[in-house]
């Protein structure tokens, strides 16, 4: 593995650049189901984070008072003159609150919002660094004409899996600019629970769209409960499928709870009390795929073992036979029988309880996995050329 060079060391040394700051970007400060990038934000502590977009979610998460966004309206006009932004890139006094607060490089999430504001980095000479999570090169577009600038300004493209590094490759990202590395969860806040969990409790998290293939969850929970009828299915979640879902257990008989979205200390609370986790996420009609899944993680953190399907980022999450079980995609019967497993086999159950939390304890660390971030950002801001397909692969390496 290629070590940081040289230069990157004696450019932290000097004193001066002590405690730069990154601006962290979204155009949308910040939906309640980004958690793990204000956790991401937060773990850093070479740098400060300050947030930067477009303008504020309603009922979103709190991303601080220093936050800068172009208008703190949700008025008609404001959600024009932040549309207008990302067709023109006009907003002078945007531009000079950003300038003036002397930020050192902008870390973006998605591709999305890394195309919004990447003429501000130009014009502002700030090194870009854009994390691709999913969608972003997944769904099917004409990706040259969508992002192709974007491809020329980023100084590097971290990708949240090695599969979502691949589909940004088959969407025409530059391979020397893709960098495979994986976002971490606290486990210190994410622990087991000292009560058993409640037999047969299957517990679902996710948004209720397409690509999170609660439908899947709920055909195999009316198999599953044909051999264990104290079994049922808890849903977080909302969406635009929500009505049909319900609709969907009601006409299978499912034992089904829809408790809606809920804040992550809620998740966290149905997470110790769940025998097992189910999200068997599918590839959406227009492509979309689950680039890791962070609930994942946080779950087996948790010591709760997960059944879903070989999907997306999902085996790079959840190892097979050992952390959990994952069926093949779309098969419910299979997954069934997986969950079957679990309900019936309590050791089994508890080694893979095990098991999922030192992994992720070793692998999806957020202080080590944020540590590492860091140097990446160390080493574009010395000028160093980060290539993704040799340097940084070594987490524990590089870690230490």
């Amino acid at each position: 593995m290629s070590q940081p060079t040289n230069s990157t060391d004696q450019f932290w040394r000097h004193e001066k650049c002590a405690n730069i700051r990154a601006y962290i970007y979204r155009s949308d400060l910040l939906p309640t189901s980004e958690t793990f990038i204000k956790a991401q934000a937060g773990a850093l502590t070479r740098f400060r984070h300050q947030f930067v977009g477009l303008g504020r979610v309603r009922l979103g998460l709190s991303v601080g008072q220093d936050a800068i966004t172009l208008t703190r309206r949700t008025s008609f006009l404001a959600r024009v003159r932040r549309r207008l932004y990302k067709e023109l890139a006009i907003a002078p006094r945007f531009h000079k609150q950003i300038a003036a607060a002397g930020g050192s490089l902008v870390h973006a999430h998605f591709a999305s919002d890394g195309a919004v504001i990447s003429p501000l980095c130009r014009n502002l000479k700030l090194p870009l660094i854009v994390t691709l999570h999913g969608y972003d090169v997944s769904v099917r577009c004409d990706f040259k004409k969508r992002y192709e600038r974007l491809w020329a300004d980023a100084a590097l493209f971290i990708c949240v899996s090695e599969f979502i590094r691949q589909k940004a490759l088959a969407a025409g990202f530059p391979d020397q600019k893709l960098l495979v590395h994986y976002i971490g969860v606290d486990s210190s806040q994410f622990i087991p629970n000292a009560a058993p969990p409640e037999d047969g409790l299957v517990l679902f998290v996710g948004r209720l769209v397409e690509k999170k293939g609660c439908e899947y969850a709920i055909n195999a929970m009316q198999t599953l409960q044909q051999r264990i009828d104290t079994a049922r299915l808890v849903v977080i979640g909302d969406g635009p499928l929500k009505s049909s879902l319900q609709d969907l257990a009601r006409q299978q008989g499912v034992r089904c709870e829809f408790l809606g979205a809920q804040p992550s200390h809620v998740i966290r609370d149905w997470l110790g009390r769940a025998s097992l986790f189910c999200a068997p996420s599918v590839t959406a009609p227009n492509g979309d795929s689950e680039g890791l899944g962070i609930v994942f993680l946080e779950a087996q953190a948790m010591q709760v073992p997960i059944v879903s399907f070989q999907h997306g980022g999902i085996p790079e999450a959840v190892a097979h036979g050992e952390t959990g079980l994952l069926a093949p995609e779309g098969n419910h019967e299979v997954l069934a029988q997986h969950i079957l497993t679990f309900l019936t086999d309590k050791a089994f159950r508890e080694k893979c309880g095990t098991a999922g939390r030192e992994r992720v304890q070793r692998l999806f660390n957020l202080q080590t996995q944020t540590a590492i971030l860091e140097r990446i950002y160390e080493q574009v801001l010395a000028g160093g050329k980060v290539d993704g397909r040799d340097h940084f692969s070594d987490s524990a390496n590089l870690a230490a």
